[in-house]
């Protein structure tokens, strides 16, 4: 049995990066998204229920955006242009600087950036 104190106590188990040679959108969410985004997308990720704020439902995306997806602000997010305030620093995701560092070679980043995007706007909702 839990107690309301025992959840409110709820935090989240800081972990080393670990470097991924992944390419698959999939994979690549799967990795350093879904723990708090959901496997779904939809914002229910195992960790969600430790942060202060509810993460983000991905599958809305483009509903948010009169139907499109903003390609150009995720893009912009992920590169860490545009700060998240959920995500607290530029490092978006908390990962963002694995992203950007993995590689000597940038356009491999970004290749992984753009699949990672690919995959989200499939999991848009219809």
């Amino acid at each position: 049995m839990f107690s309301a104190a025992a959840q409110d106590n709820k935090q989240i188990k800081k972990t080393p990066v670990h470097p991924t040679t992944a390419i698959s959108g999939k994979v690549l969410y799967g990795q350093y998204c879904a723990v708090c985004h959901g496997v779904d997308g939809k914002g229910a990720g195992p960790a969600a229920a430790a942060l202060k704020q509810r993460p983000t439902d991905l599958t809305q995306m483009s509903r948010q955006n009169s139907g499109q997806f903003p390609e150009q602000n995720f893009m912009k997010m992920m590169n860490g242009e545009t700060p998240t305030a959920a995500h607290g620093t530029a490092d978006m995701p908390i990962w963002g600087t694995e992203f950007r560092n993995s590689t000597a070679n940038p356009s491999l980043v970004q290749d992984r950036i753009y699949s990672l995007l690919n995959y989200i706007e499939e999991m848009q909702s219809k």
